[in-house]
């Protein structure tokens, strides 16, 4: 049985939808040189994704395999989708934003943490159902 996450951090932001050509480009870099890392908490099978699995296993977090994402590849992309789209944090560290949001295929809202400001990279997982910014990822992927 896996249980919820507890805390849903409620002082999360989205930047504004990007408004000129400078703020694409920007975003457009940061995608390009951005990475993704991963934490094996949030897969079922840490290995298919070249991680190590954890000691010790912690049931109250979300798993990307529950979304349908199966793949490092997969989870990379939607990252970049989420930066390209301007679907970004007001809290950065350095030029990196602290969080980045994007919805899969299926239409499952994910957001990822930045793990590394020197290195751009990120981890992330499925948005609990319960978690009342979700709908405004998902309101925000449409428009964009």
């Amino acid at each position: 049985m896996r249980l919820e996450r507890k805390s849903l951090n409620p002082k999360r932001r989205m930047r504004p939808p990007p408004q000129d050509d400078g703020e694409r480009q920007r975003l457009n870099r940061l995608a390009e040189r951005s990475g993704y890392g991963g934490n094996p908490e949030h897969k079922r099978n840490p290995g298919n994704f070249g991680l190590t699995p954890p000691n010790s296993l912690r049931p109250d977090k979300a798993l990307c395999d529950d979304a349908g994402i199966f793949t490092r590849s997969e989870e990379a992309e939607l990252l970049q989708a989420g930066i390209r789209r301007g679907l970004v944090s007001v809290q950065e560290k350095g030029e990196w934003p602290q969080n980045v949001w994007a919805v899969n295929a299926q239409g499952v809202p994910l957001e990822a943490q930045l793990e590394n400001a020197g290195l751009g990279t990120y981890h992330g997982y499925p948005m609990p159902e319960r978690d009342p910014f979700r709908q405004e990822v998902l309101d925000r992927w449409q428009e964009s």
